[in-house]
């Protein structure tokens, strides 16, 4: 899937340089960044992403039912 990356000056000139000191293109320093941030933060399922969201809200709840099936 193609896509626009809109980077300020500062961002282009870093990105051009790190992928001139790594003798890559500046499309693969862009793809192997995304890829190791979702890597480490990107959440694979709807459900993790509802869970992050609304965990907290239902905490007390939660505890309540945990304590029930003690």
């Amino acid at each position: 899937m193609a896509m626009t990356l809109r980077l300020s000056a500062a961002q282009s000139e870093a990105l051009r340089i790190q992928a001139r000191a790594e003798g890559v293109s500046m499309q693969d320093v862009a793809k192997r960044a995304v890829a190791e941030y979702l890597a480490g933060h990107g959440r694979t399922t709807p459900l993790e992403l509802v869970l992050d969201a609304e965990l907290d809200r239902y905490a007390d709840a939660l505890r309540e039912l945990a304590r029930w099936t003690d």
